[in-house]
């Protein structure tokens, strides 16, 4: 189920934050949405989601558009981890975890299963919400997006509380999800992450896309910079993935220059 956006534009009190966003999310790929911080990554997730009224353009799941889709038929195509989870919300994580089959009739234990291994959650269920650290809610609420087993998945910087293994183990999970042909639709503010899970990355600058494809095509040294307005260097991993890191100064400068 792909998902195309075509001259996107949304705008809050005249301040437009999507400006003419075009690009297409294929099924069995992982895209990454990259940029600074405002510059629309999860505004432009959250309309996909069909959570906003778009001023104008399109969004399109497998040619329908997400506009004309109910909440129940949403909620069967897609499935949607937010930046924020709350937490004084008085569920168990095991609760948490089962809203994620609440689209479906019949719940599905061996997947159950396994999303409670991969998000290693076991040990969480009984406990409600407020008794959780940030990356353990973080970790349930993954879970429940993993087990609504959606075609479409939508993650908005989902690694952002997680320590290392934990991160990657979701990364991990991602990308198994889109090698069964789910389309993943992820926010990153780790570009060595997106440079090694996604396939396709679309580079979002003041709510328009500043460029877009392939890994190793897009994560340029003078196009992080230039984004970032910060001097990188790209040196690769162990499998050859670019991974882009700040030229620091031997002797950083004061804070008086932050």
């Amino acid at each position: 189920m792909s998902i195309t956006v075509e001259n996107l534009h949304f705008s809050v009190d005249d301040h437009e934050l999507l400006d003419d966003v075009s690009f297409t999310a294929a099924a069995g790929q992982v895209t990454a949405l990259v940029g600074p911080n405002g510059a629309g990554k999860s505004t432009l997730l959250a309309a996909i989601a069909g959570d906003l009224d778009i001023d104008s353009g399109q969004i399109l799941l497998a040619g329908e558009d997400v506009s004309q889709l109910n909440s129940k038929q949403l909620a069967r195509r897609r499935a949607v981890l937010t930046q924020h989870h709350p937490i004084g919300v008085p569920f168990t994580a095991e609760e948490v975890l089962d809203f994620g089959r609440h689209p479906w009739s019949t719940p599905d234990p061996q997947l159950r299963q396994e999303v409670i291994a991969t998000c290693e959650i076991e040990h969480l269920l009984p406990r409600v919400l407020p008794t959780l650290s940030g990356g353990e809610r973080a970790r349930v609420h993954c879970a429940r997006v993993f087990y609504q087993d959606t075609p479409v998945v939508l993650l908005d910087e989902p690694t952002a509380a997680l320590d290392l293994a934990h991160a990657e183990d979701v990364l991990k999970a991602m990308r198994s999800l889109a090698d069964e042909g789910k389309t993943v639709v992820v926010v990153l503010h780790d570009l060595a992450a997106a440079a090694a899970y996604a396939d396709h990355i679309v580079v979002l600058s003041s709510g328009c896309v500043f460029a877009q494809g392939a890994p190793t095509e897009v994560l340029s040294s003078g196009l992080i910079s230039a984004i970032y307005d910060a001097d990188v260097e790209i040196l690769q991993d162990s499998a050859g993935n670019p991974v882009a890191l700040p030229r620091r100064r031997t002797n950083p400068s004061s804070l008086k220059n932050l």
